[in-house]
């Protein structure tokens, strides 16, 4: 029987109210904003590099010419007459096939957003190109570069006991504290254009949207505008226009021009500037799912249109004009997960089913929300 009554039909429309409906109250949330952007210039830079791993249970290989070299390269370093023949004879170098206890390695290591300095010391990953396992190995020697494959600097050296975290991969592992930084890796947070200082704020990624880039701007223009004089400024050729010491460049990016008076104190801008508390009213409408898990997370007025979803048992329908009341907050801490879960006990409809229903409206293009599926 396709339908199993009218009543669970009417459970389920209720249901999939709940799950699309707006959760939320009219209220207007609010963060800083630095918990949604970052400063451009403060990213994340990758160094890596060669090594060598010895110390290995039998459980390395040294049968190609890279790992040969690189065991040539560190007995040489070490001043053994070994290394130093290997280079001239090739007979020599093939004396090191025979080596079970060593294996090359990737070297990766990331230095933070805000940079690093010479002598500081960070966690740096190895991951093995050859052999079956790299644990209780000892990282011997790495030499790490910038990503840039230009920049043949060396910024970090690398070197420690490597310790495998994850049994069933034992081909991969980590050296705490084992990159030592050999150069300054600085990150600007600001640039110098036409004779003034410019910061750019980057939204993050699931925070981008041109509405909250322009309520950024707007927020910042409001606090700031005595900073920058009357708001007219010449330009080369002698015509006045007006001072866009801050903007919107696109939905990720706002760009803000320093103040005379911070001219000085970049840091102290960038620090007002970051504790700033703006609203988030009015924000995109999202669904979030993971199939992994089971997880629905709604947020912003998600809604669905005129539609009709026949899953199994299951009859869903819904029109532009279905609204749904959320709990008052004095009859709990958290009334829409509540009733959402009561819905789902009573029709004991399955996590599967319920993303399965959400995304086949989404495809019928009634899904009023952005549907991101992890």
């Amino acid at each position: 029987m396709l339908f199993q009554s009218s009543t669970l039909r009417i459970f389920a429309t209720l249901l999939i109210g709940v799950v699309v409906a707006s959760l939320a109250s009219n209220g207007v949330a609010e963060t800083r904003l630095r918990n949604i952007c970052r400063l451009k210039g403060q990213e994340e830079n990758t160094l890596q590099g060669l090594g060598l791993v010895v110390g290995l249970n039998g459980t390395g290989e040294a049968n190609d010419r890279t790992t040969m070299d690189a065991i040539a390269r560190v007995l040489e370093l070490l001043g053994s007459p070994v290394g130093a023949r290997a280079h001239m004879d090739p007979a020599a170098i093939d004396e090191l096939k025979k080596i079970k206890n060593a294996a090359l390695v990737i070297v990766t290591a990331r230095v933070p957003g805000t940079g690093a300095r010479s002598g500081e010391q960070l966690d740096c990953m190895v991951s093995a190109l050859n052999g079956k396992s790299i644990y209780g190995g000892q990282l011997v020697f790495a030499a790490l570069r910038g990503p840039n494959p230009q920049d043949l600097q060396i910024y970090a050296l690398a070197s420690g006991s490597i310790n495998v975290e994850d049994s069933d991969v034992p081909t991969v592992g980590r050296v705490h504290n084992g990159c030592q930084m050999q150069a300054d890796v600085r990150t600007p947070f600001y640039l110098e254009r036409d004779g003034a200082k410019y910061i750019t704020l980057v939204l993050d990624r699931n925070h981008a949207s041109f509405h909250t880039a322009a309520n950024v701007a707007s927020s910042i223009r409001e606090d700031y505008s005595g900073y920058y004089g009357d708001g007219m400024r010449l330009t080369q050729n002698g015509q006045t226009m007006e001072n866009q010491f801050v903007r919107a460049v696109d939905a990720t990016n706002i760009e803000v021009r320093i103040p005379a008076a911070y001219s000085d104190e970049p840091v102290q801008f960038a620090y007002e500037v970051l504790e700033k508390v703006i609203s988030e009213e009015d924000a995109e409408a999202r669904v979030v799912i993971n199939k992994r898990t089971g997880t629905v997370v709604i947020s912003g007025d998600a809604r669905i249109g005129d539609v009709v979803v026949v899953h199994n048992n299951i009859v869903v329908e819904a029109g532009i004009a279905v609204e749904f009341t959320a709990l008052a907050d004095s009859e709990s801490a958290n009334p829409s997960l509540e009733r959402l879960v009561q819905q789902l006990s009573a029709l004991k409809v399955t996590d599967a089913e319920i993303i399965e229903i959400i995304q086949r409206i989404n495809v019928a293009g009634k899904l009023h929300a952005k549907l991101i599926v992890e």
